[in-house]
């Protein structure tokens, strides 16, 4: 049996919080039954690469269960596309072997630097959910170790309900052991992007709605300080893969080469004061007035899709007390709401220089899935005494206009709100309970919103 290494501290990639946990490093599948056969802990969490922005896949004073190591491929099927792997394998490490063959990850958020578990588990979404949907979309089945040890395939035929409770069910169902699901045929490692510079949210949203049809991948970097007149004022990026015949004359001969990138790292943490409504609203400004604008500008998958990988440990960038990243999604008739978030974000002069909208198209049928058909804001926040309190103000706004917060990101909601926003959280707690009726899988966010005791 794998030992554990010592009690460590574990934090998300917002670093925040941090707990104490005993991690597991499995080599081999059939290790995972023996960690929660021998019960050693008093309930245990899967964790991926630890890109889940808040407590999510840690669990103080409990074990931690990685997968890095379970990282295999299994089988490629090349007339459908269709990819076998173990859970631990990394968008990152699809791209490298498949982009060169012609296939690209079906949907992605904006890192590469995550699991196919932690993709099914937090059902993960991208710049093209309003043509695509989420993971789940593209997933065929899997195979889960349930806490009794016993091993099932899930699928829409096969345990469907055990399948769509772990479509986003935050890792509590069971360890995810394998996956197959389908990659998208792509004719380059390129995109055309359409820029647009919009003057105010009315502006960016009227785009927004005009780009569904037309674009496969389209997302907005938003001012979130901006105010007044300007409130919501945006950079639209707005992008379709090119073939070859679309790429500059150099690239035509390799289109799936799309060079090497220079990645800094940031090497220490920003002190505390570095990020204040002075240095944002200055970098927003900055971030507008440069955005390239015009039709047609030709990038590489990882610049478009990756743009923040390309530095590493950037989460440094709001200090030792890590951040806060705070993800809605309303009704597209209740867009109200984002007006509402950003006017009460810009007086407050909360520093978020990372604010991202996007259009999302029908959810799926997982039951805690966190897609819905309207518009989700992403904003960054840097930890201080005062953010929870806030952030519990602006959670009042999005349960007044029918909204949800993503839990892979979440790090500060309460069961109440847990509740409200997710209507079929009972129906799913007893399933859980069903299939783990001892609560051996167990998390830090799992306890916080009242899903384990």
């Amino acid at each position: 049996m794998p030992e554990p290494v010592k009690n460590q501290p574990v934090a998300g990639w917002g670093r925040y919080p941090v707990h104490e946990c005993r991690e597991y490093r499995p080599e081999k599948r059939r290790s995972i039954g023996d960690i929660l056969g021998e019960r050693a802990q008093p309930n245990y969490i899967a964790r991926g690469l630890g890109r889940s922005y808040g407590d999510t896949a840690i669990n103080e004073g409990g074990g931690v269960i990685s997968c890095l190591r379970l990282d295999r491929m299994l089988g490629f099927d090349e007339a459908t596309g269709v990819l076998h792997c173990e859970a631990g394998v990394s968008f990152s490490t699809i791209i490298d072997v498949f982009l060169p063959r012609g296939y690209f990850i079906p949907v992605t958020p904006g890192t590469k630097l995550i699991s196919i578990g932690g993709a099914i588990a937090n059902d993960v979404h991208g710049k093209n959910h309003h043509r695509d949907g989420s993971f789940g979309h593209s997933l065929i089945e899997f195979e889960l170790q349930l806490p009794s040890g016993e091993i099932i395939n899930c699928s829409r035929e096969q345990n469907a309900e055990i399948f769509w409770a772990t479509v986003g069910g935050i890792g509590l169902t069971g360890i995810i052991l394998t996956a197959k699901f389908r990659l998208r045929k792509v004719p380059s490692g390129f995109v055309t992007v359409d820029y647009l510079k919009t003057k105010d949210l009315d502006g960016v949203l009227s785009a927004i709605h005009e780009s569904d049809a037309t674009y496969q991948y389209s997302m907005a970097w938003v001012d979130c300080l901006a105010s007044g007149r300007s409130l919501g004022r945006s950079v639209l990026m707005r992008g379709n893969h090119v073939g070859p015949g679309g790429l500059p004359a150099a690239k035509r001969s390799d289109p799936f080469n799309m060079g090497g990138r220079f990645s800094p790292t940031l090497p220490f943490d920003f002190p505390q004061f570095a990020l204040n409504p002075l240095s944002i609203r200055a970098f927003n400004v900055v971030f507008y007035a440069l955005s390239p604008g015009g039709q047609g500008v030709i990038t590489d998958c990882d610049r478009y899709f990756f743009p923040l990988d390309s530095i590493h440990h950037w989460n440094r960038m709001y200090g030792k007390r890590g951040f806060v990243q705070y993800q809605v999604t309303v009704p597209t008739a209740e867009v109200q709401a984002i007006v509402e978030i950003l006017q009460a974000v810009a007086k407050s002069g909360k520093a978020s220089f990372l604010a991202v909208l996007k259009k999302f198209g029908q959810g799926n049928e997982g039951l805690l899935s966190h897609p819905i058909e309207g518009f989700t804001l992403t904003l960054d926040f840097a930890v201080n005494d005062r953010l929870a309190p806030f952030l519990r103000e602006l959670d009042k706004t999005v349960l007044k206009h029918n909204g949800r917060l993503y839990l892979a990101k979440d790090a500060v909601m309460t069961p109440e709100t847990f509740r409200a926003m997710y209507p079929r959280w009972e129906e799913y707690k007893a399933l859980r309970q069903r299939i783990d009726p001892d609560n051996l899988l167990s998390s830090s966010l799992s306890r916080r919103v009242g899903l384990t005791p």
